[in-house]
């Protein structure tokens, strides 16, 4: 069992961390960077230790300054979060070396869910779907444009080891491909300092549908249903819901099943989530994260499972205690990211001084931050503020409590800009009410959406008008109508005990 554990991360993910551990016995350290020596995290902890100066490079993805301080302060366990290191095997592999408990998986499968191309492999060979593609990098254009020829446009050129929403680029006639092509590479090699990408098609009008699975180093492995992540603006999420409500009870058990057997047939360990895209036809891996997720906290209120005492758990040495047929979901779910940012000037960064910060309340309503009223949102890191999550009987209470709470919540300061506005008006719209919408819908109506954003921001207390009789839902398909995700891929056996 881990007793000290030192979270080299920051902002709201290091704080719910250190809940977790207050509540399972274990000892905290902050690993702080300058500007953050007097956040909450650092407020909470047993101990704290400056790392460096507000750089990231220099902090928080310095992995020296990391280690020696978890090795100064006693820790023996390291949680790295969501992004900066939380998936770089070389971070897990040298706290193993220096006899750290890394929270996470082992450094290996890291390695192998980093890189999307062989992730593709590997998944296909576990009897995983994928797109029409390739599953090994593509060395030129001509290489390149002839895959695309022949599995027909549009196409995604994709980094192979990216991550984040970058190094993604969709091509949607021939003439585009070559142009396409070096500039992802160059993207790629910028970003991930490693120019490899490959090519598959892209799905249009598609969903984007996460899996939740936890599985302990003891083979067993479960899921926790999934979220629905389809309203993203170029890859990067902006709400997150669940479950998943344009699926069947098939599809949303296949999927599942689908999701342990991948995780398991690479030797996942932890919290982690196996992403697919879905559309009329089936659905179809897209890739793995193995860490834990930002938008985890839709799964923890629909299912009643803390799944960051449970990575903690699992990491610690422990068999997995809830089985499959533990795991209920119950009610509808939403998370929005409130993102210190101008949607009007294309989503800039728009950090500053909290001279107000007051979440909302009410039933079932989540506020998760590592801000508190007079600190200042630094422009050194992710604009995260915080999340808002709600969680209501069924999908239309929800986005009528998330509307209200969205409208109560208060951020004020200098500068300082959010996308609460542009929220509401996207869970206002006729299309993601009746829960039609799909991954390029944010993109294709955001002209329409900043103008009611900016209506609602004159009138922040407008509240949704009451239904006139039911609301008009898209049925989901019956699952006669359901494919299924691929007739190589039949669904045997159960998840191992």
């Amino acid at each position: 069992m881990i007793s000290r554990l030192l979270i080299a991360n920051r902002g709201e993910i290091a704080v719910r961390i250190a809940r977790a551990c207050r509540e399972l016995g274990i000892e905290v350290v902050a690993a702080c960077s300058t500007p953050d020596r007097h956040s909450a995290v650092v407020e909470m902890a047993d101990e704290a230790v400056h790392i460096g100066p507000p750089a990231p490079r220099h902090s928080y993805l310095h992995v020296p300054n990391l280690i020696e301080a978890a090795l100064r302060t006693g820790a023996d366990a390291v949680h790295p979060g969501y992004g900066f290191l939380s998936e770089d095997p070389d971070f897990a592999e040298i706290c193993e070396m220096e006899g750290l408990t890394f929270v996470g998986p082992p450094p290996e499968v890291m390695q192998q869910m980093g890189n999307k191309a062989t992730a593709r492999r590997l998944m296909a060979d576990a009897g995983l779907p994928l797109l029409p593609g390739v599953v090994e990098p593509v060395r030129t254009a001509e290489e390149g444009r002839a895959i695309a020829d022949e599995i027909g446009y549009p196409v995604i050129i994709k980094a192979a080891a990216g991550g984040g929403g970058r190094g993604m680029t969709v091509v949607r006639a021939p003439a585009e491909f070559a142009d396409a092509f070096t500039a992802t590479r160059a993207v790629a090699r910028a970003v991930f300092r490693d120019p490899a990408v490959y090519v598959e098609r892209y799905l249009t009008r598609a969903r984007h549908v996460e899996v939740q699975v936890l599985c302990d180093g003891h083979g067993a492995g479960i899921h926790l249903g999934e979220r629905d992540c389809s309203l993203q603006r170029r890859h990067q999420k902006l709400l997150e819901e669940g479950p998943a409500g344009h699926l069947t009870p098939r599809q949303r058990a296949e999927l599942g099943a689908l999701a342990v057997r991948g995780a398991l047939s690479v030797g996942f360990t932890g919290a982690g989530t196996v992403e697919f895209l879905v559309d009329d036809a089936g659905a179809y891996f897209m890739e793995m994260n193995a860490r834990i997720q930002v938008e985890h906290p839709v799964t923890e209120v629909l299912t009643g499972v803390d799944l960051v005492r449970e990575q903690l758990l699992v990491a610690g040495g422990r068999r997995l205690q809830l089985r499959q047929e533990d795991v209920v979901t119950r009610g509808a779910a939403i998370e929005c990211r409130i993102n210190a940012e101008d949607p009007t000037r294309g989503f800039a960064p728009a950090p500053g001084h909290l001279d107000v910060l007051r979440p909302p309340g009410g039933p079932w309503t989540r506020f998760d931050t590592g801000y508190r009223q007079g600190d200042d949102v630094s422009p050194h890191y992710d604009s995260l503020l915080g999340k808002l999550v709600v969680w209501a009987p069924d999908r239309d209470q929800a986005i009528r409590r998330m509307d209200r709470a969205l409208a109560e919540l208060r951020v004020e300061g200098p500068g300082l800009r959010t996308t609460t506005a542009l929220q509401r008006a996207l869970l206002r719209h006729p299309d993601v009410r009746a829960d039609c919408h799909d991954i390029e819908f944010l993109d294709r109506c955001l002209p329409d959406l900043l103008v009611e954003a900016t209506a609602l921001s004159a009138t922040p207390t407008a509240t949704l008008p009451a239904p006139r009789g039911p609301l008009q839902l898209v049925p989901a398909p019956s699952d006669q109508d359901w494919p299924g995700p691929l007739a190589h891929a039949p669904l045997t056996e159960g998840t191992p005990p």
